[in-house]
């Protein structure tokens, strides 16, 4: 265990004017505290936040890092308190111990859950000063070094996976590259021992004389050519870690002696010019492996790592990566954010906001109605290999493979994502399912009357776009089933001659349950209650509904559609209200609608058989109607047809749908014969008038033997 005096030193060394009598106080505070506390291992509990803050010297952070380091576990696993904390060292470091604390006294339903807020938290905490971070990763990483010494198997490995899924995606993040194969290497140890001894076995054999002696010649030639041709550099190499190596193997399904860069060059050069002189070098003197160069100078990741990175067949004939770059850029490609740490220019602070993937973790936060679903959208965020397109002025986006331009609308700003109404990739309109390449140029085109929708949900992957559209579902979801319920209640009420007022409702609440006004409403419109069920609430004398049929639910549709039926225009279909796929109802159909708890309305045709079903369940039928003669949007009617198999029949039906203004959005040969084919058409339409004229126009032609409507 570091010693106090030899914390202090190491931070001196690199912090002359540190406050050393802060540091002095936060190092005995914390002995105080933890008192005669034992860690798994036996050893003392404050030897861990002394190890903590070693690790950070390591980094040359900064004295109040390294406080904080020391303080990080005195409110979680002792009696001391935030006040306590604040009243000895300041609000700044409270703060800062605050971000890094656990929310170890939350009542929440599951260990997932506490396991996300305090995710959640974190964020937030490192969204307002980034060493949070640095002091979270180097508490996670000590943990994890010391992680055999817990019994648990189970415990073991829960730790080691948040470690690969969370903690070691962050340090990747703000750049922290030693850190990041330090916690995976760890973790990998766990979650897969036999793998990590398999690739460990090997790589010692590598290490042998032989591998040593090839490794010397390589590095000795590169140093020999590039010298020779006046670039100042140096050339060492170095294995790649196991979890790296392993997963390179999964990822391209290739054994172990298959892999061709498992020893990574790197190329030290004293500027920026030199990067590009030494890369020519290595060009002109050995081939190149073609589409394995990338150029992260001109266009730095997002951590703000900056290398070339190409691979060439190299001396002795073997195909090695060399990577080419400044010393600042492999200290901070090494370091990352920790690096170029602010104090150094003589500041206190550093925003975590500055960078656009915290930005974007912040949005997701926003966005998501759960701790459990910013975290899932988090994971999606963090673990996906990157791909960088432009905006139409230049700027550069960094978006997850496979990203959609949907994703890259809501990398923008969600606004520009919920009112995308197209795209256009490299100057070309695109389906908004296409995959973006790296270096698409992407113009996003909206339009303020558009609105998200659900089937996006279905194919974007970043978790900003996700968790953006499923809050807007969620909130037109929430307001439809509250218009719907309203709308059922006033219907009721009507229907059975009672009097409607919202002051009447209001005074029955509390037999539901309930606080506000909507929420009833909403339940009704997703069917956990019924209409009549408020009804009775307020007028207790209010009969029982009779037992309806499909015979007197028409004539009572045809008698008094529009006194009693409640109109469904403007309600979107996929949310509140859905139609029947057995039928496929149609503005102009005679409809009926049928209650199915938590999803709202279905809506059916009058003569749709499988209303059969709902016989006795008379609470769940309502009477439905069209709300206009002029109805919007489109709507899918079925056709089942019979056909001449001729050639050109398909064709020919295709081409009088669409003279028709009918659009085919899907196609089913359901039989075929010598002479016929029996098919299923979906046709999108208008309304019932719209599906009846396109109907006649096919009965008319010679290779139609006959077609009807579908009704299943």
């Amino acid at each position: 265990m570091i010693r106090q005096f030899e914390l202090v030193e190491r931070v001196k060394s690199y912090e002359p004017d540190a406050d050393e009598d802060a540091i002095n106080r936060a190092y005995v505070f914390a002995t105080k505290y933890h008192g005669s506390q034992k860690r798994a291992s036996g050893d003392p509990y404050f030897s861990h936040p002394v190890e903590v803050a070693g690790i950070l010297t390591d980094l040359k952070l900064d004295h109040n890092s390294i406080i904080t380091a020391l303080l990080h576990d005195v409110v979680e696993d002792t009696e001391a308190t935030l006040e306590t904390v604040e009243k000895a060292f300041g609000s700044h470091i409270s703060r800062l111990v605050d971000g890094v604390t656990k929310l170890t006294r939350l009542e929440l339903q599951s260990e997932e859950s506490k396991y996300a807020e305090n995710f959640r938290k974190l964020v937030l905490a490192m969204s307002d000063d980034i060493r949070v971070l640095l002091v979270k990763l180097a508490d996670r990483l000590h943990n994890m070094q010391t992680l055999h010494f817990i019994k648990k198997e189970d415990k073991r490995r829960r730790i080691a996976r948040e470690t690969m899924d969370i903690y070691a995606p962050l340090a990747e993040r703000i750049g922290m590259h030693r850190f990041k194969d330090q916690l995976e290497d760890l973790a990998f140890a766990q979650l897969n021992p036999e793998a990590r001894d398999s690739i460990v076995k090997r790589l010692e054999f590598l290490r042998g004389e032989d591998s040593d002696n090839l490794a010397k010649k390589i590095i000795d030639q590169l140093n020999k050519i590039v010298c020779e041709n006046g670039v100042e550099g140096e050339v060492s190499g170095r294995l790649k870690a196991p979890y790296s190596i392993w997963r390179k193997m999964q990822r391209k399904a290739v054994t172990f002696e298959q892999l061709s860069d498992i020893m990574a060059f790197r190329l030290i050069v004293p500027d920026l010019g030199s990067c590009y002189q030494a890369l020519g070098i290595l060009h002109a003197n050995f081939p190149v492996v073609p589409g394995r160069f990338k150029d992260y100078i001109s266009t730095p990741k997002p951590n703000g790592y900056k290398s070339i990175h190409t691979s060439i067949i190299g001396p002795e004939r073997h195909k090695i990566e060399v990577q080419i770059r400044t010393a600042e850029m492999h200290q901070v490609a090494e370091m990352g954010v920790a690096a170029h740490w602010t104090y150094k220019q003589g500041g206190e602070h550093m925003e975590g906001r500055q960078y656009r993937w915290l930005r974007e973790l912040l949005d997701i936060l926003e966005h998501a109605s759960n701790p459990e679903e910013f975290l899932e959208h988090t994971k999606m965020e963090m673990f996906q290999d990157q791909a960088f397109c432009f905006t139409p002025k230049g700027a550069l986006l960094s978006l997850p493979r496979g990203a959609t331009p949907i994703d890259f609308a809501y990398a923008v700003h969600t606004e520009v994502g919920n009112t995308c109404v197209g795209a256009k990739v490299n100057g070309r309109m695109v389906p908004f399912r296409s995959i973006l390449q790296n270096g698409d140029q992407v113009e996003i085109l909206t339009s303020k009357n558009q609105k998200p929708s659900p089937d996006w949900e279905k194919f974007v992957v970043s978790g900003k776009a996700k968790a953006c559209i499923r809050r807007y579902i969620r909130l037109q979801e929430r307001d439809q089933y509250s218009t719907l319920g309203h709308q059922m209640v006033i219907k009721v009420f009507r229907q059975e001659g009672y009097e409607f007022t919202e002051k009447g409702v209001e005074g029955v609440l509390g037999k539901f349950h309930m606080d506000h006004i909507e929420d009833l409403y909403v339940s009704v419109g997703q069917g956990h209650h019924s209409a009549r069920e408020v009804l009775v609430a307020v007028y207790p004398g209010a009969r029982e509904v009779p037992k309806p049929s499909t015979t007197t639910t028409t004539k009572k549709k045809t008698k008094n559609a529009k006194d009693n039926a409640l109109p469904i225009k403007g309600l979107i279909p996929g949310m509140a209200v859905h139609y029947a796929r057995c039928c496929h109802p149609l503005p102009g159909d005679r409809i009926v609608g049928i209650v199915t708890t938590g999803k709202g309305v279905t809506i059916h045709t009058i003569d749709c058989d499988n209303l059969v079903n709902y016989q006795d369940t008379p609470e769940r039928w309502i009477d439905v109607a069209w709300d206009s003669t002029e109805f919007d949007g489109q709507h899918t009617g079925r056709l089942k047809l019979i056909v001449a198999n001729e050639p050109g029949c398909l064709g020919g039906l295709s081409t009088v749908i669409g003279k028709n203004q009918g659009n085919i959005s899907n196609l089913k040969i359901l039989n075929r014969s010598i002479d016929f084919f029996e098919m299923m058409v979906d046709v999108e339409v208008s309304d019932v008038k719209h599906l009846s004229n396109i109907t006649a126009a096919l009965r008319a032609m010679s290779v139609v033997n006959s077609v009807e409507r579908a009704r299943n």
